[in-house]
């Protein structure tokens, strides 16, 4: 395109030299020579003005040329403003993701069973990354010191205790105690549990084994035991404040205090804890747990019916359809979407301003103009053309209307 408007220069300076040889001939080539010398005009100044904007016209440094390059940094700054301004202001940004509708796309996208695979490849990937990542004996010694560490820090009696005393809150240990009664019933209720009383029973009465009443003293003996039982469990069952009943609570409570407070259950929880730590089988058990983890994960994730990646395809299908049959709460997704975007955009349209301004500050001057020519410059040469063109028509114009004038 530079070829093209100087061969338009070129062109317009040898019709001039022409139609001034030849003006003398005809007056028709006072016209052409006016056409001529108004495009070269125009064609030099719009020459000028195109190359000022990247560098200094013939080298020579005149006021207000290189444009681009003198003023590199409040380029940056006035583009940055521009694109954050008008790109980028909260009230569009807001507009625009209203119209997103980002709880419905998610929806949409996570109930196709297309989504659901991709979703489950990723899954895979990042966990055989993850799997080959950790499967290092360097890991492996690391876990087992931090779970030594852990369990050092560990009061196993007060931690014992505090658990006892959770679970005994409220009562709880009353409802075991109710169970453990029930089963006990059951127990008793039994054949096999009732004959083998009977014979314990039986083996014991020796002087009626010789007369062959053993067996039936043992049978009604073993009756009014399971009946006495049976009787003091229905007593138990049916009187919450039950004397025995009480007796439990008060070994209970008196059980988890001495966990807590007892010194002599504290140095026990400790010697038990640093047995633990000492055993060389905690080391082994950790390492080996560690391997069959692994090893499952990695046999599981090479198989193409990988329970991992069915498993994510599924929920993610799963989580789809209820948020595009769930209309309430796309709309929640949307509000706290929209709800917390003022902040976020406030903080990072700066952010973008600021990485605009700096990004044009490190470019090299010379660098960016060239950059910028290239890939402007070829429209800008249009500006040389028209203005060889336009210049030698208003030239052409004003010696017609001065002949005019003339008469």
């Amino acid at each position: 395109m530079k070829r093209v408007a100087l061969g338009l220069l070129c062109a317009a300076a040898a019709l001039y030299a022409l139609a001034s040889a030849l003006h003398g001939q005809h007056p028709a080539w006072g016209y052409v020579a006016a056409f001529a010398e108004a495009a070269m005009v125009g064609a030099i100044a719009d020459w000028f003005a195109v190359v000022a904007l990247f560098r200094h016209p013939l080298g020579l440094p005149i006021p207000h040329t290189a444009i681009i390059p003198s003023n590199k940094d409040r380029i940056g700054a006035k583009l940055a403003g521009f694109i954050c301004d008008n790109f980028l202001s909260t009230a569009q940004v807001l507009a625009k993701l209203r119209q997103f509708d980002a709880a419905g796309r998610i929806a949409e996208w996570l109930a196709r069973p297309a989504s659901g695979e991709r979703l489950g490849e990723w899954g895979v990937a990042a966990t055989r990354y993850g799997l080959a990542a950790f499967d290092d004996e360097r890991v492996r010694d690391f876990m087992g010191r931090a779970a030594a560490a852990g369990l050092a820090k560990i009061d196993l009696s007060r931690l014992t205790g505090q658990a006892l005393d959770a679970l005994t809150a409220g009562g709880r240990h009353q409802a075991l105690l109710d169970d453990v009664l029930q089963q006990v019933a059951e127990l008793l209720d039994g054949d096999e549990v009732q004959a083998h009383i009977t014979e314990g029973i039986a083996r014991e009465i020796k002087t009626l084994r010789y007369v062959g009443l053993d067996q039936v003293a043992a049978k009604l003996a073993t009756r009014k035991i399971v009946a006495a039982i049976a009787r003091t469990l229905a007593e138990l069952a049916a009187e919450p404040e039950h004397p025995m009943r009480r007796r439990f609570d008060h070994f209970v409570d008196d059980f988890v205090v001495r966990l807590k407070l007892d010194p002599e259950f504290q140095q026990r929880g400790e010697q038990i804890r640093a047995e633990l730590i000492a055993h060389p089988a905690l080391g082994d058990y950790l390492h080996g747990l560690w391997g069959e983890l692994l090893g499952w994960l990695h046999d599981d994730l090479g198989r193409p019916d990988s329970t991992i990646r069915q498993r994510i395809a599924t929920m993610a299908g799963a989580l789809g359809q209820r948020l595009q049959n769930d209309a309430a709460i796309r709309a929640w997704i949307n509000e706290q979407l929209e709800a917390a975007a003022p902040a976020a955009i406030e903080r990072y349209r700066e952010d973008i301003r600021r990485y605009i301004e700096e990004r044009v500050g490190e470019w090299n001057a010379h660098e960016m103009t060239d950059e910028l020519e290239r890939h402007i410059g070829r429209d800008l040469q249009f500006i040389r053309i028209n203005g060889t063109l336009v210049g030698g028509l208003v030239g052409l114009l004003i010696h017609t209307a001065t002949q005019l004038l003339r008469g």
